[in-house]
């Protein structure tokens, strides 16, 4: 950190449609995604549940953006490390803005499950994993049944994770 700032932005949301794929004249694939996050709560005056989502706009290049159009549509629930960039255009005389997440070198792209291109419309069959033998211990079985007070290990969904080189 030599100019001592930092431009880092973490999403964990879901897509809101297919991803925008565009191809420069070189040939680079460029992916839209439009992510939306979501927060909860209770208003403290009405006690009614309150939801407020917000819309981000991501954007990423080659490889990356190639593996989105792939596995990545409408529902897809996604992990995002990006840079916030602002863009300015002219658009016929008016000046115009966007701030978007761009996913470049060192960003990551993380498929966290949900809807995906591979798994089509039919639910996912999981077959359990063939019995292996257990090897003899002396040590008495971990017993995993107790009162955790955090979230057990695992996910429900398997993770893809895609770093940017």
């Amino acid at each position: 950190m030599a100019n001592g700032s930092v431009n880092k932005v973490i999403l964990i949301g879901n897509l809101g449609r297919d991803p925008e794929i565009r191809y420069l004249p070189s040939g680079g694939a460029i992916a839209y995604l439009a992510v939306a996050t979501s927060e909860k709560w209770r208003d403290k005056q009405t006690g009614e549940n309150r939801e407020k989502t917000e819309w981000h706009r991501v954007v990423l290049f080659g490889k990356l953006a190639d593996i989105a159009s792939g596995y990545l549509c409408k529902g897809s629930q996604v992990y995002i490390e990006g840079q916030l960039q602002t863009r300015e255009w002219d658009d016929n005389g008016v000046k115009r803005y966007t701030t978007e997440v761009v996913v470049r070198i060192g960003g990551t792209l993380q498929m966290l499950g949900g809807a995906s291109k591979s798994a089509g419309s039919q639910p996912a069959q999981q077959n359990p994993p063939p019995a292996q033998p257990q090897a003899q211990s002396s040590q008495p079985p971990m017993d995993f049944e107790d009162d955790i007070p955090f979230a057990p290990i695992g996910l429900m969904y398997p993770r893809h994770l895609i770093n940017v080189v």
